[in-house]
């Protein structure tokens, strides 16, 4: 069954529009709670429940309301995890032994859109067969269990304080940040208020941008897919070292004193880098879109590698596939299944910081032997109806295309899962011949469409 609402990373959509509305949120906490309730196996008298966290954004009140609603409907009781991060949902769902926790965000996209999405109770995404049945009962009327079974609300007492205290303990015990200034970009989202804490308490002097949120900047013109502030943030404060976190936190980029910026591709070498020396490391797992240089500089270090499909859902299920604890993605997603159960950008900073403090290195010299290849990334639009899989010409100019970078490089054409776009991808030693082979495929697709 084809899943008509979630994509890779839950439900998501532009607020006010189907699926993002009130009412169609009211019948998915209804809808999500139903499931539960028909999957769990409690004690007479018992009822499942469910952690509900959020970020910055001014949608986050209404939708609350409205999933809160759907769940105590359904005979679902809901603890209110306010603020946090997404990982910190993950954590706080298995910590207080829940049977799942949702997180109200639209991640990295601006704050006029919006999203849902669920974990299960041991802290990871939802399987693919639960939101199935979800989308099932979706199709369902809803209604309402009598007033005596109803579920109730409660609120978590010091989310924020144990999310603090978990992220901390990922840390050696016998390193500190003491003496380092970090340039802290919490993208005015769901962090700004827990990653400054877990910086300074470990000894960090912090200078946090994108800290103040008001429900309409969360990552405007901030945050982690905004490499240009976090190095100004770095030069401004005269830092040793920059971070910056997405919206909800589940990502993180980062920057030297040179204000260079370094992306999850790299972070994920240096983590890889520095397990071999602790031999903590079997393998790590990046997708299609992982940088080739990347493939080969671990093969230098002796380091397996595997590419999953795009998306960190797919990486994690590659990670317990092949026993991994390492993975991620260039775009900041980096999972240490050592530390978390889902990927963590606060964590997954700590982890490369632990590298860089317990070898003494800064991030250029961590990196220095790691070469990323150009890489162009092209999006031409597509017609609903348009299978360019079945266009010859399309075929003929990605063969064409792997002919002339003659195994120096990659081609990949892969569909967005959640526009009509088809991303084309080129990757390899020259970036003039890697941009114009990438234009060269993105024309006769637009050439096929028009035939």
């Amino acid at each position: 069954m084809t899943r008509k609402y979630f994509g890779t990373d839950g439900v998501r959509g532009c607020v006010g529009q189907m699926p993002i509305t009130p009412e169609f949120v009211l019948r998915l906490g209804y809808a999500a709670g139903k499931t539960l309730v028909a999957r769990e196996h409690l004690p007479a008298g018992d009822h499942p429940a469910v952690l509900i966290g959020k970020d910055t954004r001014i949608s986050g009140y209404m939708l609350e309301a409205a999933l809160e609603a759907g769940f105590t409907a359904a005979g679902v009781d809901v603890v209110q995890a306010k603020v946090v991060p997404t990982p910190a949902v993950a954590y706080l769902t298995r910590a207080l032994r829940l049977q799942a926790g949702v997180v109200i965000s639209a991640s990295h996209n601006p704050y006029d859109d919006n999203g849902i999405k669920f974990f299960s109770a041991h802290g990871t995404k939802l399987p693919d067969a639960v939101e199935r049945d979800i989308e099932a009962r979706l199709e369902q009327p809803m209604g309402c269990m009598p007033s005596a079974q109803l579920g109730k609300v409660r609120r978590v007492e010091d989310a924020r304080g144990r999310y603090i205290e978990f992220c901390k303990a990922t840390f050696p015990n016998d390193l500190d940040l003491r003496g380092l200034r970090i340039a802290l970009d919490c993208a005015n989202g769901a962090a700004y208020h827990v990653a400054p804490a877990v910086f300074h308490e470990l000894g960090a002097e912090v200078f946090v941008v994108g800290g103040e949120p008001n429900g309409t900047n969360i990552n405007d013109g901030v945050g982690a897919t905004v490499p240009r502030s976090l190095s100004d943030a770095v030069h401004r404060f005269g830092a040793d070292l920059g971070i910056a976190l997405d919206g909800d936190a589940d990502r993180v980029i980062m920057a030297d004193s040179t204000g260079r910026v370094y992306d999850g591709d790299q972070l994920l070498y240096v983590i890889a880098r520095s397990r071999i020396r602790s031999g903590k490391i079997e393998g790590v797992v990046g997708t299609q879109m992982s940088n080739l240089g990347l493939e080969h500089g671990l093969k230098r270090l002796g380091v397996d590698f595997a590419r999953a499909k795009v998306g960190d859902r797919y990486v994690l299920e590659l990670m317990h596939e092949r026993g991994w604890k390492l993975g991620g993605e260039g775009s900041g997603h980096v999972i240490c299944l050592d530390c978390h159960t889902t990927g963590d950008g606060i964590i997954a900073a700590l982890q490369v910081l632990s590298a860089l403090r317990s070898q003494n290195m800064t991030l250029a010299q961590a990196c220095a032997d790691l070469t990323l290849y150009p890489q162009t990334l092209v999006n031409v639009r597509l017609p609903n109806d348009f299978d360019w899989r079945s266009a010859p010409s399309i075929e003929r100019a990605k063969n064409d295309a792997e002919r002339e970078l003659d195994g120096s490089g990659r081609v990949l054409l892969r569909p967005s899962g959640t526009e009509p776009l088809l991303r084309v991808m080129v990757e390899g030693r020259d970036a003039g011949q890697v941009s114009k082979l990438a234009g060269d495929i993105a024309e006769a697709v637009r050439e096929a469409m028009a035939a």
